[in-house]
């Protein structure tokens, strides 16, 4: 079968998360494409690393679990724990395909897609596929960013490490400062490393937003309280950094700037490790949708391409004006927004969406989201 009403690209917790929800209104013709396995993002996490939303059964009580992808589930109770780790996680994305019996394809690496008559040309590693609609779930974290600045080649993206124990160095260097270098230095000074980290914004200080989106959750504030009682960790706030270079002695030196022009130089022995974030993979089909001033892609309400009709996004690449979506708890709420378009536009029976909505998984009116905490 090469030929189907529509095709989803990627199968971790939002293309899973959106192709449940067209299988609740009624959609039969469609498919899930993965070029790896179900929750390949999270099985590259490093073993120590864990959710920093926390996951707590609570269906009976009309709360969904903040990390469940589907209504009536929960990794909580799934799994039996409260931050999950990312196998664990993976785990609990399989068990969900396989009650949902889902359709998905592992191992179809989607090269392009292209616009046709009627709809959309996917070509994969194959052969070409054709669909009426194509959402693209393919996420962002198996894109590390790499080329934030001159010599970035010689650091080591936080992404590429299997487990923390396998650094063997006693000092280590960690450029950015927002969730995963943080937890990076959580767990190397938890291994008797110090730890200096290099960061323009001062997120470890900062309590300027209630948005965890663009603050330091209190599990990771909790965790480097502890972690540091000693002092093993080093912050280097206010200071971005402009290039890095190999040295004579076999170290590298990192030269450091901040927004007065000051600056300081860093060596280390160590390659420093990269938590600089993502690209994203929408990058791969970015000539379909158009940008913001930002660099972001422009989406409608239903989190369609405005340049491409028929063209979804849905994980934590959609973001709407400042409103970041970011987090599981915050993007399962646009699936059935999805959904719903694709549905109407086949003239299915939507009134599944009433059942979102009851369960917190429906976010319609996008002005509703702000920052309203006073203490």
């Amino acid at each position: 079968m090469d030929r189907f009403d529509c095709i989803i690209v990627g199968a971790g917790p939002a293309g899973m998360g959106v192709g449940i929800a067209l299988q609740d209104m009624g959609l039969t013709q469609f498919v899930i494409l993965e070029r790896s396995e179900v929750g390949a993002s999270f099985l590259l996490w490093p073993e120590e690393m864990r959710f920093i939303t926390p996951s707590f059964t609570s269906n009976a009580y009309g709360l969904l679990d903040l990390n469940a992808i589907a209504l009536n589930t929960s990794p909580a109770y799934t799994l039996g724990t409260e931050h999950p780790s990312g196998a664990d996680y993976a785990d609990y994305l399989q068990a969900v395909a396989d009650y949902k019996k889902l359709p998905i394809q592992t191992g179809i690496d989607v090269e392009a897609v292209r616009t046709e008559d009627g709809g959309f040309v996917v070509d994969t590693s194959d052969g070409p596929l054709h669909s009426r609609f194509v959402i693209w779930a393919a996420g962002e974290f198996q894109y590390p960013r790499l080329d934030g600045f001159p010599g970035a080649e010689h650091c080591i993206h936080n992404s590429l490490i299997d487990e923390w124990k396998q650094i063997d160095a006693e000092e280590i260097v960690i450029i950015g400062g927002y969730e995963s270098g943080i937890d990076a230095a959580i767990h190397l000074s938890r291994l008797n490393k110090r730890v200096k980290v290099i960061d323009r914004s001062n997120r470890w200080e900062r309590k300027g937003s209630s948005d965890p989106s663009v603050e330091l959750t209190p599990y990771t504030k909790d965790r480097l309280k502890e972690a540091n009682t000693g002092g093993i960790i080093e912050f280097m706030g206010g200071y971005e950094v402009h290039w890095v270079e190999p040295t004579e002695e076999s170290g590298f030196i990192l030269y450091c700037e901040n927004e007065t022009g000051e600056h300081q130089f860093v060596t280390t022995e160590h390659p420093p490790l990269l938590a600089t974030g993502f690209n994203g993979s929408l990058s791969l089909i970015g000539p379909l949708f158009e940008r913001g001033e930002q660099g972001e892609v422009r989406l409608n309400a239903h989190d369609e391409s405005t340049l491409t009709p028929g063209l979804f996004v849905v994980g934590p690449g959609v973001a709407h004006d400042n409103l970041l979506l970011c987090f599981i708890y915050k993007f399962r709420q646009r699936f059935a927004i999805v959904a719903r378009a694709i549905a109407a536009s086949l003239g299915l029976d939507a009134s599944i969406i009433e059942e979102y909505r009851k369960q917190g998984m429906l976010l319609e009116d996008l002005s509703c989201c702000g920052e309203d905490c006073q203490c």
